[in-house]
């Protein structure tokens, strides 16, 4: 059967993508892993800071925060976020607070909300009380029922090993089913340029950046449920409460090709020694880690909408670090392109996510 849209790629982009646009049509989401979410989307930090991005990840998020707040119940608790600095990153210090829009602190303030703070080496500190822990997976899977309920499908182990042109549309082969639709979305994360490649259509210069994380016990069996999401100056390093642990990240953005990510130790080891310059309590034992890749665009925003050069390919990529909680108005702005609505957004934002900026 014809679809009116094929979606690559069943990350939160590609499952929130798929849920808009079957107002539109029929969708079919075609994902290469046995579920939803698997690689970066199933590895996030999952936390909702408005403030955190470029620009346009910024006006995304804003308009986000009414679905995160209210859809379904709501997706977020209250986690807050904290910026500490040491002595000699005054000038990081204040440049963070500013882009990030923190209210500076007192060291004492910081230490009764994190008690393992070190006031040797922690001269600085700005906190967001608003910023707030996401339900990632309810998230996608809420998505994902709203596509099956206006007829769309879900294809999971279904790996992409061609694209070609059909008569009205696009053929796309995977390894025992070929699908047919009007249009095709690409929202393949890390892949996308290489199903751009497939499909005959040229690249946007897709940056695959690894991130790690490290997930230790409680730091001194204290109780971490109502401590902020900490961060180093710079974005050197980050913590954040996790189920009664604590996951720590350095950090790390090193370009890599497309591949189901894993931790580097020696970039782990050196993320944890960064964080542990910051608190009172080593880390003594680590219960387990992994890593995931945020894709980028060469200048940092997402790209959404249809190639200048092939409009029936459409992209939905280069979410970055920004996926969920920049899904909501993301996914409804691509829906709106293609179905000829207009935008709430301005033509500067509209502009800088725009397909067209990288051709």
């Amino acid at each position: 059967m014809k679809s009116d849209f094929i979606v690559i790629g069943g990350g939160i982009a590609g499952t929130s993508a798929a849920a808009r646009l079957s107002a539109l049509g029929r969708v079919v989401l075609l994902e290469a892993e046995e579920a939803l979410g698997y690689h970066a989307s199933g590895r996030s930090a999952a936390m909702f800071e408005e403030n955190y991005g470029t620009d346009a990840v910024v006006a995304l998020n804003r308009a986000s925060a009414d679905y995160h707040h209210s859809a379904n119940g709501g997706y977020l608790t209250p986690r807050g976020f904290m910026l500490v600095a040491g002595p000699g990153e005054e000038q990081q210090f204040t440049s963070d607070i500013k882009d990030l829009h923190l209210e500076p602190i007192s060291i004492e303030d910081a230490l009764d909300r994190v008690p393992i703070l070190n006031p040797k080496t922690v001269t600085h500190a700005g906190l967001h009380q608003a910023a707030q822990d996401l339900d990632t997976d309810r998230m996608i899977q809420d998505f994902a029922k709203v596509l099956r309920a206006a007829g769309g499908s879900v294809v999971t182990r279904a790996t992409v090993t061609g694209i070609t042109r059909s008569g009205a549309g696009w053929l796309v082969t995977t390894a025992d089913t070929t699908y047919e639709a009007a249009q095709i979305v690409n929202a393949a994360g890390a892949w996308v340029d290489e199903i751009a490649v497939l499909a005959g259509v040229s690249p946007i210069g897709i940056q695959p950046r690894r991130r790690s994380m490290a997930r230790l016990p409680a730091p001194g069996g204290h109780d971490v449920s109502t401590w902020p999401m900490l961060m180093g100056v710079g974005e050197t390093w980050y913590a954040k409460p996790d189920a009664g642990k604590l996951l720590v990240s350095p950090a790390d953005a090193d370009l890599v090709t497309p591949h189901d990510a894993y931790a580097d130790d020696m970039v782990l080891a050196e993320g944890l020694a960064r964080y542990e310059e910051r608190v009172t309590t080593p880390v003594t034992r680590v219960e387990s880690n992994w890593a995931g890749l945020r894709s980028f665009a060469p200048d940092g925003n997402l790209v959404l909408g249809p190639d200048p050069d092939q409009p029936d390919f459409i992209w939905c990529a280069a979410q970055g670090g920004y996926g969920f909680q920049t899904a909501p108005a993301a996914s409804q702005l691509l829906a709106d392109i293609l179905g000829g609505t207009s935008s709430l957004f301005d033509t500067e934002t509209l502009v800088a996510l725009s397909p067209q900026r990288l051709r």
